[in-house]
Parts: C-alpha cells; sequence; structure tokens
C-alpha cells in the first residue's frame, strides 16, 4: 500500500514526465508542415512590385512578332489575321522556308509583308529588339521559352508564349522578377481555360450552381506516337527520355484553378506525385530507330493529387503513352452539383434555390444522374459565358482546337487594346508549369509532399475571386 507521500511524488514524476513530451513536441502548424519538402520563396527584389491585375494604357492597334513557325506557330499567324486592330510585323524561325510559309498565310489573307528573320539560333533576338512591336508571340520548343520571354520583356515587350512556358523553379523565378521589374504583360498560351465547356461550367460554379465547389480534376492524356518522330531535333522526345514528373500539366490544371480561384484567394500548398514505369514509348522508338533509348524517366502514368490553402483538392493525371482515347479528365465537384467532360459531357445538380429556376419546370433534380441531354443544352445557353458570347461563331468558323484557340487570342488582343488586366498572368504561368519540377521532387522522394512557392509572395490573399476584365 502506497503513502500519500508515494502517491505525490508519483504524480509530480508523471506530470514533469508529460510536460517534457510536450515540450519536446512540436506546435499543430509546425506538425502540420514538418513533412513537407520546403521550396524556397525569394524576397521580392527592393523596388519590385507583382503584376496582379496589371494594366497598361490602352494599345489600339497591337503590333506583333511571331517566334516559332513550326507546328503551331502558321496556325497562330492565321488565326490573327481574323483579328481587328493587329499588325503582324515579324516572323522569325530557324528555317526560312517555315517562315516563307507564314508570309504566304499573310500574302493570302491580303495582310502587309511582314519582317523576316531566320537562319540562326539567335534570329528571335534581332525581332525582340524591333521598336514597332508591342507583343511577341512565342510557338517554339519548351526549352527555349524562358530565355525568349525574359529577353522580350527586357526589350519592352509583352509577351504570350505557348505551354509550359517555364521548365523548372529557376525559370520561373526568373521570368515572374523579370515581368515584376519590367512590369510587362506575360501571359502562358493555355487553350483549355477558353474551351466551351469549361467557360459555361466555370460561370455556373460562379453563379453557384454547384454549390462550393471543393475539388477537381484535369489531365493531359493523349497518345503521341503519331508525331513523336516529327519534333524539330527530337526535342519532345529527348525532354520526356531526361526528365520524369507531370512535364505537361496545363491544359487539365488550368481551367480547375479558375474554378477554385488559385492565387485569386485561394492557392495550392503542396502536391504528391507517384508514377509506373516507362514501357511504350521506348519500345515504339526501339522499334523506328533500331536502336536502344537507354535510360527513359518519364512514367508511362504520372499522378498528382494537389492540396490547396482552403483544403481543397485537385488531382491531375499525365500519359502521352498509352494506346486509349484523348482525355482532359476535366471535372468539377461542388457541394450541390458536378460537371464532367470527358468521355462525355454531363451536369449533375441537386434542387437547390439557384438551380430550381436554371432547369426546365419538368426536369426531376432528384434523381443522382447527369440531367437529360435537352436540360443540359438549355443550361448550356443560359450559361454561356459573357466573353464567349459576342464571338462563338466567329471562332468556330476560324477554328483552333474547335474554337478555344481564337477566344484565347481574341481576348489578349482586346485586353491589350482596351488597357485591361489579362486573362492569364505570370503567376498563372508559372503555377501551372513547374507542376513538371515539383512533381519530379516529390518522385524523386519516394511520393514525399513538395510544397508549392508562392510566386505572388503574398498577394494571392488581395484578389477575391476569378474574373475576366470587361
Amino acid at each position: 500500500m502506497k503513502t500519500i507521500k508515494q502517491i505525490a511524488t508519483l504524480a509530480v514524476l508523471g506530470l514533469t514526465f508529460i510536460g517534457t513530451l510536450a515540450s519536446c513536441a512540436p506546435k499543430q502548424e509546425e506538425k502540420q508542415m514538418s513533412y513537407l519538402i520546403p521550396t524556397e520563396v525569394p524576397a521580392r527584389p527592393e523596388g519590385q512590385k507583382d503584376v496582379l491585375q496589371l494594366r497598361h494604357d490602352p494599345i489600339p492597334v497591337v503590333r506583333i512578332g511571331f517566334i516559332g513557325l513550326g507546328m503551331r506557330g502558321p496556325s497562330a499567324v492565321s488565326r490573327f489575321t481574323h483579328l481587328d486592330g493587329v499588325e503582324i510585323k515579324a516572323l522569325c524561325d530557324l528555317h526560312p522556308e517555315r517562315v516563307a510559309k507564314s508570309q504566304a498565310i499573310l500574302k493570302g489573307a491580303g495582310k502587309a509583308e511582314a519582317a523576316e528573320y531566320s537562319g540562326s539560333q539567335d534570329a528571335w533576338k534581332a525581332l525582340c529588339d524591333r521598336d514597332d512591336i508591342d507583343l511577341v508571340y512565342i510557338a517554339t520548343d519548351w526549352k527555349h521559352h524562358a530565355e525568349m520571354m525574359i529577353y522580350a520583356m527586357n526589350k519592352g515587350k509583352h509577351v504570350a508564349c505557348e505551354v509550359p512556358a517555364v521548365m523548372n523553379l529557376k525559370e520561373a523565378w526568373d521570368v515572374v522578377n523579370t515581368a515584376e521589374r519590367t512590369q510587362r504583360h506575360c501571359m502562358m498560351l493555355e487553350n483549355c481555360v477558353y474551351d466551351f465547356f469549361e467557360l459555361t461550367t466555370l460561370n455556373m460554379a460562379q453563379k453557384g450552381l454547384f454549390g462550393e465547389v471543393l475539388s477537381g480534376k484535369g489531365a493531359y492524356i493523349h497518345n503521341l506516337e503519331p508525331f513523336w518522330l516529327d519534333y524539330e531535333g527530337d526535342w519532345r522526345f529527348q525532354y520526356n527520355k531526361e526528365h520524369r514528373g507531370d512535364v505537361y500539366a496545363t491544359h487539365g490544371l488550368g481551367p480547375v484553378c479558375f474554378a477554385l480561384n488559385i492565387h485569386r484567394g485561394d492557392k495550392m500548398d503542396y502536391l504528391v506525385a507517384m508514377d509506373v514505369p516507362a514501357v511504350t514509348i521506348p519500345k515504339y522508338i526501339e522499334e523506328q530507330r533500331g536502336e536502344p533509348v537507354g535510360e527513359f524517366k518519364n512514367g508511362e502514368m504520372t499522378h498528382t493529387l494537389i492540396k490547396t490553402n482552403k483544403g481543397k483538392t485537385i488531382y491531375l493525371e499525365h500519359n502521352v503513352a498509352s494506346y486509349r482515347p484523348y482525355d482532359r479528365m476535366y471535372q468539377l465537384i461542388g457541394t450541390d452539383g458536378f460537371a464532367n467532360k470527358y468521355p462525355t459531357t454531363g451536369i449533375c445538380l441537386r434542387p437547390t434555390e439557384e438551380n430550381k429556376s436554371a432547369v426546365p419546370d419538368h426536369e426531376d433534380l432528384t434523381k443522382h444522374n447527369f440531367v437529360s441531354k435537352e436540360t443540359e443544352k438549355a443550361l448550356m445557353e443560359q450559361y454561356q459565358h459573357p466573353i464567349a458570347k459576342d464571338i462563338v461563331e466567329k471562332a468556330k468558323q476560324v477554328g483552333g482546337h474547335g474554337g478555344m484557340d481564337f477566344i484565347m487570342d481574341y481576348r489578349l488582343i482586346y485586353c491589350l487594346q482596351k488597357g485591361l488586366p489579362l486573362d492569364m498572368d505570370v503567376y498563372d504561368l508559372a503555377e501551372w508549369s513547374v507542376i513538371g519540377d515539383l512533381t519530379r521532387i516529390s518522385l524523386e522522394n519516394n511520393s514525399a509532399p513538395v510544397q508549392f512557392p508562392d510566386f505572388t509572395r503574398g498577394g494571392w490573399q488581395r484578389i477575391k475571386g476569378q474574373s475576366f476584365a470587361l
């Protein structure tokens, strides 16, 4: 039988032990963050300011120079001949015959001849040096994007660049800092945010039809076998051979980021990634070239899960190898509704005050299924996004992935002509593009969570929701 004194002594020892454990244990915030692989957010250089919602004086006639006239460039040149208030001043490509092809496009459209630059790896610099160009439009291979954007902005030009615009964290910070220092527009040409279904369901989400959107999905699933051997200098195959991770995330990610207000009231905090061994691409290339490929780093599939600061999630998938249908896996998942694009489009709604008036009276919303195609059509017409209403028919006629490319170009020029903020800024460019580098870090560390750098350096908190300036 222990005495009262012994019991008291044991109690004191117990409390001391508990107190020691408590003092050694990390605080709750530290506990939550301790498992993350950190990424650096350098201090903003003195005198530099962010470019969130950047505005410039209106440019009534936008003068453009195009760099890169291979796969994507000529179609862009063609689309711009259908826009008012545009002058194509210069064309550049390594190969003069490609420049001639785009020059013929201008001639066929009754446009003035543009200055030509070709024959040298640095020919594009002379284009950027011109004093009669407002916008440099870049459609080259990925590995030259950052260098070209930085040079063009340092020459006082606004920039629009094909996806992905940067390939790693260093390039991302270099481009962000250049945009902030020069106060130039720097936009990534992410066309999928302008696809009709994505635009319309974004409008539905912002009108409250889906309740609170808590999660989204996106992907780039596109078998590239017909194209691997056609890229200039074999650059795309070589890039996939040498780099692990989701190296082409922006088509699936962009529309979801808009719906979740990323760096416009929320931000991506961290991600984890997993992949499976590469099989199909190395086998195909070996069959075509009759020589061993060696180590091939990019997985057959890469899966990524992202957590946002507000606790929401984004799922991404990258697969350019498997024999399967094209799929961007676009989904928005809300408390009161759901939108899905692939393999079939569909919208599902819970009966709420917000959406009861949005569907025909006969529609039964109590079933856990997609609304009828009749109702879906009515919703798509009622909630067609304002930026598409006036241009949708012309966009379908001009084309470019069904019209979304033309809407993207139209919005870029519209905002420059009106002196409005662009729909996408340099922070979208950086956040969406560095998925490749961040997933690589996660994969190389046994799928450990990796922190997203805040490219806005806190500015995301002052913007209240995604919007298109009108």
